[in-house]
């Protein structure tokens, strides 16, 4: 039977960090100050973009406005718009 992967770090610690970027401090001074290195960090602030329904690079509605467009082609390979 599979086992559960635990998050090294709580939640609530993920999360505060992740404000502190969106504050304006950059993944690579938090991570001199705490122990998650910078791509870490970028990591955690991506998947909170698309846990909050926006695409890394842009919204989500102009992602679905690319796939409406028509597009999309081979940059659906590079982008995560199932959101």
């Amino acid at each position: 039977m599979p086992q559960k992967h635990t998050p090294a770090y709580p939640a609530e610690f993920r999360e505060r960090l992740v404000e502190l970027v969106r504050s304006g401090r950059s993944p690579e001074e938090l991570s001199k100050e705490f122990e998650p290195s910078a791509q870490t960090i970028r990591n955690w602030v991506a998947q909170a973009d698309r846990d909050a329904g926006k695409h890394s690079d842009g919204t989500f509605e102009a992602c679905v406005a690319t796939k409406k467009s028509g597009l999309m082609g081979t940059i659906t390979a590079h982008l995560d718009c199932s959101g």
